[in-house]
């Protein structure tokens, strides 16, 4: 019933500028959530339970950070039949973004491009968004929290605002992902390099032992990496990943490759590309931390997933869990089910 509604709503959505239908479509997806609809017209997959950051998912499909940058359409999303839900990016203070248009269709190759800049209504409302949600107050199912810098705080103070975000999420989160790779906040992307990289994890290792400590609960840290690295380089952060014993990491964000997107509309715009393009980029970047990571640390597989044998793909390159975004703007609610089938053990 999903997949029928939708192939019909997705004439007019794509007719909208792509933010106006992003935010329509959520805003509607709240309302019928709150009607009980969406449970009614959404099949859900069946349970299919996987182990992963010492966390129980319900199946392996989870929903990527950006959809729902203030967390606040979680029980709506949840409705959806996710196996975990991710929301933020936050950032420990309000912030607008980057101007308008920043976000922008490339049908032809199933792919989108956005510079939208982390904006998001700060911490202090996005934990309120979190407290007040079903999914959070029932424990209904594992809800990742992703955080990152201000637009204007400098490179060198980034761990400050990470640290403060940290801090405020904690309690709240199944696990929080460090987004150090979004393209779209300047100089980001310079902090999955070897010092920067170094000092900012033993920072974070250090407050997440802290705040276990006070809140009695081991909340597990996932990072966020981008897909336009060379194999010295996700090597580089693999020996990261494992010296300060992070929990997981995320592979990918955005591609800044235009490579698949050259003369089409709207593909020189500025900002990362996701969907179709980034698919085959973030799968080499799966490959090769596994090969450097083995069973040591888990990889949640992101980037490109518009079916059920793309989410395959991801698991057979080496990740334990899948993440969908862009795929869902093309194929529609209908594609959580779809790879949940594909995976299925």
């Amino acid at each position: 019933m999903s997949d029928f509604l939708y192939s019909l709503l997705r004439p007019a959505l794509f007719s909208m500028d792509a933010e106006r239908a992003h935010h329509f479509t959520l805003h509607n997806l709240k309302r019928l959530g709150k009607l009980g609809l969406l449970r009614a017209v959404v099949r859900p997959p069946a349970p299919d339970p996987r182990t992963v950051m010492g966390l129980t998912f319900r199946n392996p499909v989870g929903l990527a950070a950006g959809l729902d940058k203030d967390g606040a359409y979680i029980d709506a999303l949840a409705d959806l039949g996710f196996g975990s839900i991710e929301v933020g990016t936050v950032t420990p203070r309000a912030q607008p973004g980057n101007p308008l248009p920043r976000m922008f269709r490339l049908p032809a190759a199933h792919g989108i491009i956005n510079r939208m800049g982390f904006n998001n209504g700060g911490v202090d409302a996005f934990v309120a968004n979190v407290q007040a949600s079903r999914f959070y107050r029932n424990k209904e199912g594992i809800l990742g929290l992703n955080i990152g810098k201000n637009a204007d705080t400098p490179i060198e103070r980034a761990a400050d605002d990470y640290l403060h975000c940290l801090q405020k999420v904690y309690p709240y989160a199944s696990y929080v992902t460090v987004n150090i790779s979004s393209p779209n906040t300047k100089n980001l992307r310079q902090l999955q390099g070897g010092s920067e990289l170094d000092g900012l994890l033993a920072q974070l290792k250090d407050a997440q032992q802290r705040l276990a400590d006070q809140h009695k609960r081991y909340v597990p840290l996932a990072l966020k990496i981008a897909p336009d690295m060379d194999g010295d380089q996700v090597k580089n952060i693999a020996d990261a990943l494992l010296r300060h014993r992070i929990d997981g990491v995320i592979a990918t964000n955005t591609t800044l490759s235009r490579t698949a997107v050259e003369g089409m509309q709207h593909g020189a715009e500025a900002g990362g590309l996701s969907g179709a393009p980034v698919f085959e980029l973030s799968n080499q970047v799966i490959r090769l931390l596994k090969a450097e990571l083995g069973e040591a640390v888990p990889i949640i597989g992101v980037g490109g997933i518009m079916r059920g044998p793309d989410a395959r793909a991801k698991i057979d390159a080496g990740a334990q869990l899948v993440q969908l975004y862009s795929g869902l703007i093309y194929a529609g609610p209908a594609l959580v089910r779809d790879c949940a089938d594909a995976l299925r053990h």
